[in-house]
């Protein structure tokens, strides 16, 4: 065990018994179970050994009625992998049908994470392969309005309201911190998002802090509206249902002033003189909507901005075209996979192919025989999902350099 390692869990259990007044006990991790009281610890099976391989342990968190948790990362080491799909750490509001926090790996350590009522659930999972030495986590009970450095986030339920980062508008956003605003209409209205003021570290691929917005009550990459940073504030979003989640993290470095933004709720179906302006959802019915398709055929960014943001990346040509309602399912012959994600790739032999599902049907236009770099997201199944901003153009033997840079670099 290293010497950082061994002061951090002797002046953690130090801290944790001496709130407990059980100075003489000796802490044991085991995976999962029921934690009540004011604050406690918690931590991976074994820690700060390395932690088993093809496990699952959940913990379940309860503090008093009227409080709510907080949760605070002293250490984390798990396998790291940029969509956290090998060994990770959910957090949950709640123990049951919860709206996730965030899910985490690598050694990135979040900030305080806060749930919105007396109740949290923590689930770790990991792999057959690569382990680390896992993580330990002190929760405690607060206030449930509490505000300051470490308070952020919330559940939103009022008509109209705000929200803004910590220190908002006196002082530059605090490092490390994870906020998520769950906002939730009644059923059959939407939700009207817009950004006020919207300053966040500057980066390409919105790698050190950003603001995530999701379709839903929870953090899910194929439900991902879009990840935002920089300067230059958002286009209005408007919700596909009755439930959007946004996300903001810092990490332990630059911050900057930091945001505000509205929100309001109206009704499903505006009158047809008017249409929204929707922000394209990764993640949305095969039916494409009249305010989707009419949007601005036009793919926004580089190849560069968009590699690190999109699920999937191929290069392929397009061998089939069919058309149904106003979407087209066509099927790529594919040349390369630069970034293959979740998509289902089919091969027979040498010869690999995918679903392409293009929402809009002349949006953009993808014509059989041709050759094209196609980024974007996918569906439950497995199908690439191609919006009107959808990355995708005409693809050319020179591209390959680039494309092959990108998919060298780590996003």
């Amino acid at each position: 065990m290293s010497n950082q390692l061994t002061v951090l869990l002797s002046c953690l259990l130090l801290a944790a018994h001496s709130s407990a007044q059980q100075p003489n006990e000796r802490h044991h991790f085991s995976c999962g179970g029921n934690l009540t009281g004011e604050s406690g610890l918690l931590g991976s099976e074994g820690f700060p050994g390395v932690y088993p391989p093809n496990s699952k342990c959940t913990w379940r968190i309860t503090v008093a009625e009227g409080k709510v948790v907080v949760l605070n990362f002293r250490f984390i080491d798990l396998e790291n992998d940029n969509l956290c799909r090998y060994d990770f750490v959910d957090v949950y509001s709640g123990h049951s049908n919860g709206q996730r926090i965030g899910r985490f790996c690598g050694t990135f350590r979040p900030g305080a994470l806060v749930s919105s009522s007396n109740k949290m659930l923590v689930q770790m999972v990991s792999d057959a392969n690569t382990a680390g030495n896992g993580f330990i986590a002190m929760f405690s009970a607060a206030e449930p309005n509490e505000r300051g450095d470490q308070y952020c986030g919330g559940r939103l339920e009022k008509p109209i309201g705000t929200f803004k980062t910590p220190n908002w508008p006196d002082r530059d956003y605090p490092a490390g911190v994870t906020c998520s605003w769950h906002i939730v209409a009644p059923k059959h209205q939407v939700i009207e998002l817009k950004f006020e003021k919207f300053d966040v570290e500057r980066d390409n691929y919105c790698r050190y802090d950003y603001v995530a917005i999701f379709n839903g009550g929870e953090i899910n990459d194929a439900k991902r509206i879009g990840k935002f940073c920089g300067d230059s504030p958002p286009a209005p979003i408007v919700s596909e249902k009755n439930e959007l989640l946004i996300q903001f993290l810092s990490d332990l470095s630059l911050t900057a002033d930091g945001f505000i933004g509205h929100y309001k709720f109206r009704p499903k179906k505006l009158p047809s003189t008017s249409a929204p302006v929707t922000a394209v959802p990764t993640t949305a019915s095969l039916k494409p909507t009249i305010a989707l398709c009419q949007q601005k055929c036009r793919r926004t960014g580089s190849l560069e901005s968009n590699y690190c943001s999109s699920n999937f990346v191929i290069t392929g040509m397009v061998i089939t075209t069919v058309s149904k309602g106003g979407s087209v399912h066509a099927t790529l012959s594919i040349i390369n996979v630069y970034k293959e994600g979740t998509l289902a790739i089919q091969q027979a032999g040498k010869s690999m192919s995918a679903k392409i599902i293009v929402v809009c049907k002349q949006c953009p236009l993808v014509r059989r025989g041709l050759n094209y770099i196609i980024m974007g997201h996918v569906d439950e199944e497995g199908r690439a999902k191609v919006f009107p901003n959808s990355f995708v153009m005409s693809f050319k033997t020179k591209n390959q350099k680039m494309l092959n840079t990108l998919k060298n670099k780590r996003c």
